[in-house]
C-alpha cells in the first residue's frame, strides 16, 4: 500500500461524502488520513522521501480545499438570508432577532460587570472585574445552573425570565469585598442566548 494510493482512495471518500453531506464521517477520514501521513513521515524520513510525500500531501490538501469564490458565495448567501430574516418574521431560513445594541464595547471598559449565558440546557452567569488596558480582567466568577425542561420550553417565556432573574439575584447577593463596584455606577449586565428569543 502506497501513500499515493492511500491519499487518492480518501480523496475519492472525502469527495464522497461531501456530496452526502457526512460531517462526522469527513472528520473521520481525515483523521485517517494524518495518522497515515504520521506513520508514512516516520518510515519516509529514514529513506530521504520526505520531499515526495510533502508534495503529494500539498496535492492532497488544494484538491480538499474549498475555492474562495464558494466560501464568498456562502457568505454572501448568508448576509441576504440574515437580511431577510431581520426585515420580516419567517422571511428567512434563518431565524433572526434585531438585537438593539447600539453601544458597542471599546475595549477600555474598567468596573464590574456582570454576564449572563443561556445555552439549551445550562445557564451561566459570570461576574468579572475589568482593570485598566495592562491588567484587563482583575477577577472573575462563574456559576453554572442547570435549567429543567420544564423551565426552558415552558408554558411561557415568563417562567424562563423569572428563572434567571431569580438565578442572577442569588449570585449577585454574594458578590464579595474582593469586588469593587465604584461609588455611584450601577451594576451593568450583558447577555448572550445561543437561540433566538422574543
Amino acid at each position: 500500500m502506497t501513500l499515493r494510493w492511500m491519499l487518492h482512495n480518501l480523496s475519492i471518500i472525502f469527495q464522497a461524502q461531501v456530496q452526502q453531506r457526512g460531517v462526522s464521517v469527513v472528520c473521520t477520514a481525515a483523521v485517517v488520513c494524518r495518522v497515515a501521513v504520521l506513520l508514512m513521515k516516520r518510515r519516509m524520513k529514514n529513506f530521504g522521501e520526505w520531499g515526495k510525500v510533502e508534495a503529494l500531501l500539498k496535492d492532497f490538501e488544494e484538491k480538499c480545499a474549498t475555492p474562495v469564490g464558494k466560501l464568498r458565495q456562502v457568505a454572501d448567501a448568508m448576509t441576504v438570508e440574515m437580511h431577510a430574516g431581520l426585515a420580516s418574521e419567517g422571511g428567512s431560513k434563518l431565524k433572526m432577532l434585531i438585537s438593539y445594541v447600539d453601544n458597542l464595547p471599546t475595549g477600555d471598559e474598567e468596573g464590574l460587570f456582570y454576564a449572563l449565558d443561556l445555552g439549551g440546557t445550562n445557564f451561566r452567569v459570570m461576574r468579572v472585574q475589568l482593570g485598566e488596558k495592562e491588567k484587563r480582567m482583575v477577577k472573575h466568577e462563574v456559576k453554572e445552573v442547570l435549567i429543567s425542561q420544564n423551565v426552558m420550553a415552558g408554558s411561557s417565556s415568563e417562567v424562563l425570565f423569572d428563572f434567571i432573574a431569580t438565578a442572577l439575584a442569588e449570585f449577585v447577593a454574594t458578590e464579595g469585598d474582593d469586588f469593587h463596584l465604584p461609588p455611584g455606577r450601577q451594576r451593568e449586565l450583558g447577555f448572550t442566548f445561543s437561540f433566538p428569543v422574543k
